[in-house]
C-alpha cells in the first residue's frame, strides 16, 4: 500500500470514531424541531384552513435562530443547578433545550389550532427558543469535544442527521397526518427527541481546559470597567459581563490581530453565491417546466445522497490536508458550479441534465459547508466556544440573505442565463478572500 493510499485510508476513518459517528444523532435532534416550527407546520395550519396572513406572521418565530447570539454566553458561562454537577456545562444545557422541545412538542399536538391559536404560537416560539439554545450548546460541544483537524468530519455527520430530520420533520409527518393525524404525527416527533436525549446522556462532556491568556484578558476588561471599585451587585455583573459578553470578541480581536478584519469579511461572504443562488432555484426548475413531482424527487434522491457525499468528502479532505486547501476547493466550487445552471437555462431542459446539475451542486455544496464549519470551530477559543461560534454562524447567513433578496429583480430583469453568471462573480471575492488568509498563514508560519 502506498503512502498516499495508507493516508486516505486513515483520513476516512475518522468517520468509524465514537464522537464523530455520535454526531449523526445531535444533528438528527439538531434538525427535527427547525420545520416543526416552519413549514410543516405552516401545513398544518393551512390544512386546519388557518388564514393566509396568520400563517405569515407564524415565520417570525424563526428569528429565534438569527439571534441566538444574545444569549450564547448565558449558555457559554451560566451553570444550571443540579444539572451542572451532573451531567457538565455543554449535556447540562442540551439536555435543558431537548426536554423544553419535547414538551413544547406535545402541547402542540394537544392543541386546537381555532381555540388556541395563541398557545399554539407561545409554544411555538419556546420550541424555536429551545431548538436554538441546543444549536448553541451542540455546536460548542462539537467544536470542544475533538481536535481541529476532526471538525470536518464532526460537521459531516451532524450534516447527515440534520437532514435526515428535515425529511422526518417533514415528509415523515405529512405521510402521518394525512394517514392518522396531525396529532399523532406531533407526539410521534416529541417521542423522536428522546434521540436527543439518549445521546446526551450516553456521551461524554467534553474537558473545558483553561485558558491563561483569556483570563488574562478578562482580569484586564474587568479592571478597565473598574469591578473591583463597585458596589457588590453591580460588580457581580460588570464581572459577568465582562468575562462572558465582552471578552469574547476582544479575545478574538487581539488573538487575530489585523487579520481579524478579514476573518469576518470572509464569514460574511463565504456563502454569498450559495444563499443567493439558492433563493431562485426552484423558480427556476419550475418554469423550465419541470412538475413539482419531478423536482421532489430529483431533489431528494440525488440533493440528499449528494450532500451526504460531498460533506462526507469535505471531512475527509479536512482530515487529509488541513482546513485552508479544503476551504479554498469549497469556495471555488460552489461559484463554478452555478456556471452550469446557466448552461442549463440555454439548453433544452431534461431531467437527467436537472439530475446531473442538483448533483454537482449538492456535492459541491456539501464539501463548501463540511470545510467552512470546520473553518469557523478552528477560529474559536474553548474558553468562549459558543459566544464566539455563535457570532460566526449568524455573520455568516446575514449577508448572504440581504444580498439573496435581489435575486428575483436580477433575474426577472435580465434572465436566468446571467443571473447565475451573476452569482458566479460574487462568489469570487470569497475564492481571492482565501487565497489572501492563506498567504497570510503561510508568512505567519516563516516568521
Amino acid at each position: 500500500m502506498t503512502t498516499s493510499n495508507a493516508s486516505w485510508r486513515s483520513a476516512f476513518s475518522v468517520y468509524a470514531q465514537p464522537r464523530v459517528l455520535g454526531m449523526i444523532l445531535l444533528g438528527f435532534s439538531a434538525g427535527l424541531p427547525f420545520s416543526l416550527v416552519s413549514s410543516t407546520l405552516s401545513a398544518w395550519l393551512a390544512d386546519e384552513q388557518v388564514s393566509l396572513s396568520v400563517i405569515g406572521y407564524f415565520s417570525l418565530v424563526g428569528i429565534a435562530y438569527s439571534i441566538k447570539v444574545f444569549w450564547a454566553p448565558v449558555v457559554d458561562r451560566l451553570p444550571l443547578p443540579l444539572l451542572y454537577r451532573l451531567f457538565g456545562r455543554r449535556r447540562s444545557w442540551m439536555l435543558l433545550a431537548q426536554a423544553g422541545i419535547a414538551l413544547g412538542l406535545f402541547g402542540i399536538s394537544e392543541m386546537d389550532m381555532h381555540l388556541h391559536l395563541q398557545e399554539v404560537a407561545l409554544l411555538s416560539v419556546l420550541i424555536a427558543f429551545c431548538s436554538a439554545t441546543q444549536d448553541i450548546a451542540i455546536d460548542a460541544y462539537r467544536i470542544e469535544a475533538v481536535v481541529a483537524k476532526y471538525q470536518g468530519a464532526m460537521a459531516a455527520m451532524y450534516v447527515f442527521g440534520y437532514r435526515l430530520a428535515l425529511l422526518v420533520a417533514g415528509a415523515g409527518v405529512l405521510y402521518l397526518a394525512e394517514f392518522v393525524s396531525w396529532k399523532t404525527a406531533y407526539q410521534a416527533m416529541a417521542a423522536a427527541m428522546l434521540v436527543g436525549i439518549l445521546t446526551t446522556l450516553s456521551i461524554a462532556e467534553p474537558e473545558h481546559d483553561a485558558d491563561i491568556r483569556a483570563k488574562a484578558i478578562e482580569e484586564k476588561i474587568e479592571s478597565a470597567l473598574g469591578v473591583d471599585k463597585a458596589m457588590p451587585v453591580l460588580a457581580s455583573f460588570l464581572k459577568w459581563f465582562s468575562d462572558a459578553v465582552v471578552s469574547p470578541f476582544v479575545e478574538f480581536f487581539q488573538r487575530n490581530g489585523k487579520t481579524a478584519v478579514w476573518i469576518l469579511l470572509l464569514i460574511g461572504i463565504y456563502k454569498i453565491s450559495d444563499i443567493a443562488m439558492g433563493v431562485m432555484a426552484l423558480p427556476f426548475y419550475m418554469d423550465l417546466g419541470f412538475s413539482k413531482k419531478d423536482i421532489a424527487d430529483v431533489s431528494k434522491i440525488f440533493g440528499f445522497f449528494m450532500t451526504i457525499i460531498g460533506t462526507s468528502l469535505g471531512g475527509m479532505l479536512v482530515v487529509r490536508f488541513g482546513i485552508m486547501r479544503p476551504l479554498l476547493l469549497g469556495a471555488i466550487l460552489a461559484a463554478a458550479t452555478n456556471l452550469l445552471f446557466a448552461a442549463l437555462a440555454s439548453t433544452k431542459p431534461s431531467l437527467a441534465l436537472l439530475a446531473g446539475v442538483i448533483s454537482a451542486d449538492n456535492l459541491s455544496g456539501g464539501i463548501a459547508a463540511a470545510t467552512f464549519i470546520a473553518y469557523l470551530s478552528s477560529l474559536t477559543n474553548t474558553a468562549y466556544t459558543a459566544t464566539q461560534y455563535a457570532l460566526f454562524s449568524s455573520l455568516m447567513t446575514l449577508p448572504a440573505k440581504l444580498i439573496g433578496s435581489f435575486s428575483g429583480d436580477i433575474a426577472m430583469s435580465f434572465g436566468y442565463h446571467v443571473f447565475f453568471i451573476y452569482s458566479t462573480i460574487i462568489g469570487l471575492p470569497a475564492v481571492g478572500l482565501v487565497i489572501l488568509l492563506m498567504r497570510k498563514e503561510a508568512a505567519n508560519v516563516q516568521t
